[in-house]
């Protein structure tokens, strides 16, 4: 019981602190560097015709809480994913639900061109599930279309189908400028409006999450497993695609596509805390949230003043473990 508490007085104590150590970092550099006080005055004693404080408030926090928010989202979504399909290579990315995203925006920016950001998150929202039930539909039809690396191959085929369809609709309508936030994930550019629309959404499937997350672990082990021990198969799967639509949808209206994140981070979570999906959703979101505020800082650091895409450091990591994920596990469903 010992342990116990110590690892959760360690999380309680530690989490917070790497959260303000993470956010002042975040806030501090960049094209310009601030001091601790200049970041002090903007958040406490705000002086908006004060350049720096401006910047402060209305680019450098919604981004470092935009960076945290979103690795939270996506790294829990691709943990529900794994448990849920008992595939270690599923996640948002690779799996159609953040391109179903992007082309149900793609279509609302040229039909709709004066979308709110409400609009736009619940348009983000039904994509999601289109492109995630679009995947598993064409999988059904396929034999042994769910198998680990049938279904990552059909994920990619569909998302980079729906991806390049997006684009040709754009430059056709030209929107492409438009939307060109959404295929380059610009958290310098994210919209604090957006952000605050989220939180309700966000909640929503945040809560969804935790009420699976046990019934996940048991669908893990088998859906055979799940059912002997009263788990309602339908239901569940169908409040997990909820969440992940829901997490997934309000992460692509806030900065666009995130690769790799959903995929790699629960892994870690899973090496870390085991095979209690509890467990692992929680680690995931904690440890995708440091991670993809980590990136954004290492992304203004490799070339300053200028910004690496913050696509090239989550591929750094991601495509390595990507590829260990086939070599090693690639056929292989969760036992």
């Amino acid at each position: 019981m010992f342990k116990i508490r110590k690892k959760t007085i360690l999380l309680l104590i530690g989490i917070p602190i790497g959260l303000i150590v993470t956010m002042f970092c975040s806030i501090m550099y960049g094209a310009t560097t601030y001091n601790l006080s200049t970041i002090f005055d903007a958040v406490f004693h705000a002086d908006l015709s004060n350049m720096d404080h401006l910047i402060i408030r209305t680019s450098r926090i919604p981004r470092v809480i935009g960076a945290l928010l979103v690795g939270l989202f996506i790294a829990m979504s691709g943990a529900l994913m794994q448990g849920m399909t008992r595939n270690y290579l599923a996640s948002p990315s690779i799996m159609g639900v953040s391109d179903g995203s992007i082309f149900v925006i793609t279509l609302s920016m040229i039909f709709m061109p004066n979308t709110t950001p409400l609009t736009l998150i619940i348009y983000s929202f039904i994509g999601s599930i289109l492109g995630l039930l679009f995947v598993f539909g064409v999988a059904r039809l396929i034999p042994n279309g769910f198998s680990p690396i049938s279904l990552a191959i059909i994920g990619t085929i569909l998302g980079m189908f729906l991806n390049g369809v997006s684009q040709a609709l754009a430059t056709y309508f030209q929107v492409s400028q438009n939307i060109s936030f959404w295929y380059n994930t610009r958290l310098h550019q994210i919209d604090p409006v957006v952000i605050k629309w989220s939180i309700p959404f966000a909640i929503t499937g945040l809560i969804l999450a935790l009420v699976v997350s046990k019934a996940i672990t048991a669908i893990s082990l088998g859906d055979e497993v799940a059912q002997g021990l009263g788990i309602k198969l339908m239901k569940i799967k169908l409040l997990t695609i909820l969440s992940v639509a829901i997490l997934t949808g309000i992460s692509v209206a806030m900065v666009g596509k995130i690769t790799f994140i959903g995929l790699v981070i629960p892994h870690i979570a899973r090496f870390i805390v085991g095979e209690d999906y509890k467990r692992i959703i929680f680690f995931a979101g904690i440890l995708g949230a440091f991670f993809l505020a980590w990136a954004d800082i290492i992304s203004r650091a490799i070339n300053p003043p200028f910004e690496t895409p913050i696509g090239v450091v989550t591929a750094l990591v991601g495509v390595p473990f990507f590829l260990y994920l086939i070599r090693v596990k690639g056929g292989k469903q969760h036992a």
